[in-house]
């Protein structure tokens, strides 16, 4: 058994977003990556895609998913299921911080723009 602390884990920033990795192979997960996502008021990700499914269960605060052509507005306690490869786009339409969290399979990788990488909170 291995207990990992939110209070210890690192923060990674990205366009005002926060990601601080929970379960991760660094911190001794083996098969899983997750992590917690704190997204601003009116802030939103890039449109992108990742290579293995990705689940996004909303703590606090409200979310805006644009998941290939579909829209879903989540609200706490709701969680939301993206396919590989499907593209996706994030924004928080609300007055306070949305908070996440986001389960994966480690090895994930991400594309946008037309480059891929390797998301360092989920290394």
């Amino acid at each position: 058994m291995t207990l990992v602390s939110l209070a210890d884990a690192p923060k990674f920033e990205n366009s005002g977003l926060v990601f601080r990795p929970l379960a991760v192979p660094s911190r001794g997960s083996t098969q899983l990556a997750v992590w917690t996502l704190e997204v601003p008021s009116g802030a939103a990700t890039e449109r992108h895609t990742v290579s293995h499914e990705e689940l996004f269960v909303l703590q606090a605060g409200e979310a805006r998913f644009e998941v290939g052509d579909a829209v879903h507005n989540l609200k706490a306690g709701d969680a939301v299921i993206v396919q590989p490869d499907t593209p996706l786009r994030l924004t928080n339409p609300g007055n306070a911080p949305a908070r996440l969290t986001v389960c994966t399979s480690k090895g994930v990788l991400g594309t946008l723009n037309g480059k891929t990488i390797v998301p360092p909170w989920a290394r």
